[in-house]
């Protein structure tokens, strides 16, 4: 396909995954928050758990929710499940435009595992249905009736998996497949679990049936994780922008603390919303922030390893012919361009010293350039890259 068709297709394939996705989590931390506050003294109906007074757009709300469901089943029914199901499909069309259809630049690093793209997409779309079932068959079981154990087991499987994937794809290919691995999880758990629970007690009503409690209990487990998940699934989707975030050898490490605070983060607002008080829940504030510090500390770039001697400017443009050249040149040779990427340009030792912070960070201190390592590019090479910036400062 055109560079320029491709691009387009990207970014509005991206702008309608922003779009559903924004409205998924959007009814995710509503109805979250209308569930904590749901006053339960209230005088209600008959079957009725909590009611809820809200206020939004010059209009006033009473919402009522019940302890299992209403004895007659209403006349229209609103679903909210197409947010769920159109982020999943917008993602995973994302994935293959970004990263199947270019593989060797994106998910495939030959120094971490040599695979051929029709390798690194199925072991994609394995992993992604394993982790899945894995994941299902952990609620399922006994250790489901146990939230905290439960929720550790989940936090383990999530960095096995990332401890899988920097071990077979690209630093920015597996920090996205964590991300798209746990966005599978919550999608499946919507389509799989919480819609097929709530048909079930549908259909108990209309056949004049009590529905049975079991179904909305174990929808609203999956629900509650999926909540949960949310700000560290976000945090992965957008990794592919952040080398820093994969370029070393303990991501895991990173999708971790990214796990630890974003969860904190979510369970603070959670308890906020439920109006708690804030001696049983403050606590998780402050870990939050020094999960945040530690990922900070744990990407910090290090000094590179700096070689004896001064390097040549004639070495320098070696490399940047043999290693750069192929994308950041003013006509690139590479398939996935058509012109430099952020123009920057790398052709002459005056625009490499233009751009020496740019690429001391993405290329030396990151390992993030050349895209895949497609050129095989060694630790010596970035390291001299290194001196000969570190040298030619001012």
């Amino acid at each position: 396909m055109d560079v320029f068709l491709s691009d387009w297709l990207n970014l509005l394939i991206r702008w309608a995954h922003l779009v559903v996705g924004i409205g998924w989590i959007g009814t995710s931390f509503y109805f979250m928050a209308l569930d904590y506050s749901l006053d339960q003294a209230e005088r209600k109906s008959p079957g009725v758990l909590g009611t809820a007074w809200q206020v939004h757009g010059g209009g006033f709300y009473h919402v009522e929710k019940f302890t299992v469901a209403p004895p007659h089943l209403p006349a229209q029914l609103h679903w909210f499940r197409w947010e769920a199901y159109l982020t999943w499909a917008t993602g995973l069309a994302l994935l293959v435009v970004q990263y199947y259809l270019h593989a060797r630049a994106y998910l495939i690093d030959p120094a971490v595992l040599p695979l051929s793209p029709w390798q690194a997409v199925a072991i994609s779309l394995t992993s992604l249905a394993l982790g899945w079932a894995l994941y299902d068959g952990l609620c399922r079981s006994r250790l489901g009736e146990n939230p905290l154990a439960l929720g550790v087991l989940v936090f383990a499987l999530i960095l096995l998996a990332s401890v899988f994937y920097t071990r077979v794809f690209s630093g920015r290919g597996a920090f996205i497949h964590v991300g798209a691995l746990v966005g599978s999880i919550m999608a499946a758990n919507v389509f799989m679990v919480i819609i097929p629970n709530q048909k079930k007690m549908v259909a108990q009503l209309l056949r004049g049936e009590t529905p049975d409690a079991r179904y909305g209990r174990i929808g609203k487990q999956r629900s509650v994780h999926n909540n949960y998940l949310t700000l560290p699934v976000l945090v992965m989707m957008v990794s592919g922008h952040y080398p820093f975030l994969y370029g070393h050898p303990h991501a895991w490490l990173v999708v971790a603390l990214i796990l630890v605070s974003g969860g904190l983060i979510r369970h603070y607002l959670n308890r906020v919303d439920a109006g708690d008080d804030w001696s049983r829940f403050g606590w998780a504030a402050p870990f939050a922030a020094l999960a945040l510090v530690a990922a900070v500390y744990v990407t910090a770039p290090r000094p590179a390893t700096g070689t004896a001697g001064t390097v040549p400017d004639a070495d320098v443009l070696t490399l940047m012919q043999k290693h750069c050249i192929m994308c950041h040149a003013r006509a690139p040779t590479h398939e996935s361009f058509k012109e430099a990427p952020k123009n920057v340009t790398l052709e002459t030792v005056e625009e490499l010293r233009k751009f020496a912070e740019l690429v001391l960070t993405q290329t030396v201190h990151n390992k993030a350039m050349p895209l895949g390592n497609q050129t095989g590019m060694t630790d010596e090479e970035r390291a001299r890259l290194g001196q000969w910036i570190s040298q030619t400062k001012p």
